[in-house]
Order: structure tokens, then C-alpha cells, then sequence
């Protein structure tokens, strides 16, 4: 069987639903964007929201792939830093729940924290304060944890730090993993362009975007973007909402459609659906069948709050992939 490593942020969601926007604009949040938040700054919010109901659910985009990856039956394995506190022990119970091999550095900095603003219109805001994740470094990387693997899967949130990102594929391909990357927020593509461009281009072998994030990274509206992106790794994959997804490589070109969902939180649809399309390229399946299970995934986590879903739902996704597959 095919094993996916993961790495990225690892955070904990504080997942709230706000009456209206405002708050959004009182804090400086562009709606739908991932925002850097200080530690003061994060409590600040925390504070502002504390007469709402709200979740708590381990995070961070490749978290959640990989989360996904597990609980579809996929070997998986994480590398990601946290500190050793409350919020540090549900990130490590949630993420080692399925099996996943996981490993995760102490930092010195509080485990990290996404404040995530829920819309009325089921848009979701990120305030996020990474904490211990930002502390994980080229340096905390080793070589055998890449073997055995055959994916290894990274959100775009961490081009932040170039030095470890660079590491990690370098080390990636080395050791003969193809790399999918997750381009995560549009407003990281738009402040780290060119070193993204360049990393897709040398390193990248699938790409997922959603729309604004094509758009940044191209300049172009999905379907052009979609060939651009296309020209530089070998699996280029842009997301378009309740449209669906294109799909292109050197010799297909697909759309597949979005299933029917009742869209209440927006949190982990990307996330859910590179879990759904990885499930499929893993094993082998056609493209058609990967988008297929990748909206599948996607399409069920838009009906729950926060990225996580329940035994029950994951059973019906079970019979969801086995209807795909027949």
C-alpha cells in the first residue's frame, strides 16, 4: 500500500460562527483570507468572540489532508511542531487517532492557534497566531523520515519559511516521494510568488488551488490558469466551488462537478479534497475518479463545523468511494 507523509502548521482551530461581518473589519481580517496574528492579538480575538459557541478541533491544512488520508485507510505520517500544553495533547490525540505516524517536535512558543471566523454565507476568515509551528526547522528534518513514503503533501502556508520548505522537497525527492503542494491562502501566494513559481517549477509534481489562489499565482481566471499552472509539475488541480474542479496533465484535461451539499462552514473543503484525490492517484485510480472522491470528501466536511467529521459520516463517504469506484 502507498503511504502519504504530510507537513505543515500545526494548529488547533477555535472555530466560531459570527453574527456579521464586522468584526472582521475591527480586527483588520480581509473575509476569506489567512491573516498572522500575534499571541496578543490572538487572545484579543478569542476574548471579543468569548459570548459565541465555539469548537476546538486540531488544524492546519496539511493536517487535515493527511487526517483525511487516515481515516479513507491510508499508511500516513505528519511532521509538525507544538508545544507541550493543553492545546499541544488535542493536536497530537486527533492526529495520531488513525495511526499516523507522527512527528512532532516540542517548541518553546505556545501551541498554535487558528481563530476561525465562520460568515453567515458560510465563508470562513483566519486569524492565526502559529506559535510553536513557526519554530520547526530545516534543521529538525532527518532523511529516513521520508523513506518508506511515496506522497508527500505540504500547504502553501509554509513558504513562509523557505529554508525548511526547500529542505523538505529537496529531501522529498531525494528519496523518490512525489510532491504535492496545497497553495493554501491567496494572500500567501500574492507576498511569496516568486519563490512559490520557482519551488512548483523545480520540486512540485501536483498542484492544488482554488480559484483566488490560481488567480494569484497566474493572474488568470481558472481555466487559463488551470494550463498555465499545468506547464510546470505533472497534476494541476483548481478548485471552483460549488462548480466543482478541473483537472489537467500533459494529456487529459477534465471537469468534474461538486456534489449536492448543504455548505455551513467552509473550513477543510480544499483540505478534504486533496485527501479524496491523493486516496485516488495512490491507488491508482483515474483522474476522473480522484476529483470524483476529492469532491465527495470535500462536498461532506462543508456540512459540518470545522474540518472533522463523525464516525457515521465517514461511513457514508466509505460507501460514497465504494459507488465511485464501481
Amino acid at each position: 500500500m502507498k503511504k502519504v507523509l504530510g507537513m505543515g502548521n500545526a494548529l488547533v482551530d477555535v472555530l466560531v460562527k459570527i453574527d456579521d461581518d464586522k468584526i472582521l473589519d475591527n480586527y483588520n481580517l480581509p473575509k476569506g483570507s489567512m491573516q498572522l496574528v500575534d499571541k496578543e492579538a490572538s487572545q484579543s480575538l478569542i476574548r471579543a468572540l468569548s459570548h459565541l459557541k465555539y469548537e476546538v478541533a486540531s488544524g492546519g491544512s496539511a493536517a487535515n489532508t493527511i487526517n483525511g488520508l487516515a481515516h479513507l485507510g491510508m499508511s500516513c505520517g505528519y511532521i509538525g511542531k507544538i508545544h507541550d500544553d493543553e492545546f499541544g495533547k488535542v493536536f497530537t490525540k486527533d492526529m495520531t487517532l488513525k495511526g499516523t505516524e507522527a512527528f512532532l517536535f516540542l517548541g518553546e512558543q505556545d501551541t498554535g492557534i487558528a481563530t476561525t471566523l465562520i460568515s453567515q454565507d458560510s465563508q470562513r476568515t483566519f486569524a492565526t497566531f502559529l506559535g510553536a509551528a513557526v519554530e520547526l526547522a530545516a534543521g529538525d528534518l532527518k532523511a529516513e523520515f521520508f523513506q518508506g513514503y511515496d506522497f508527500f503533501h505540504i500547504e502553501g502556508y509554509l513558504v513562509l519559511n523557505h529554508a525548511l520548505i526547500e529542505t523538505a522537497v529537496k529531501m522529498a525527492k531525494e528519496n523518490g516521494l512525489k510532491v504535492s503542494i496545497d497553495l493554501a491562502s491567496f494572500n500567501v501566494v500574492d507576498s511569496n510568488l516568486d519563490f512559490l513559481k520557482k519551488l512548483v517549477a523545480e520540486y512540485v509534481d501536483i498542484v492544488f488551488a482554488n480559484e483566488e489562489e490560481a488567480k494569484s499565482f497566474t493572474g488568470k481566471a481558472p481555466i487559463e490558469a488551470l494550463l498555465e499552472i499545468s506547464e510546470m509539475c505533472e497534476i494541476s488541480i483548481v478548485k471552483v466551488g460549488e462548480n466543482g474542479s478541473l483537472v489537467k496533465t500533459k494529456g487529459e484535461q477534465l471537469s468534474v462537478k461538486a456534489i449536492d451539499a448543504n455548505s455551513i462552514d467552509t473550513t477543510g473543503a480544499g483540505d478534504l479534497y486533496a485527501s479524496g484525490f491523493l486516496f485516488g492517484l495512490a491507488n491508482g485510480y483515474s483522474l476522473e475518479k480522484c476529483a470524483k472522491i476529492g469532491s465527495l470528501l470535500g462536498g461532506n466536511v462543508i456540512e459540518v463545523i470545522g474540518p472533522k467529521m463523525d464516525i457515521d459520516r465517514w461511513k457514508a463517504i466509505q460507501v460514497g468511494v465504494a459507488e465511485i469506484l464501481n
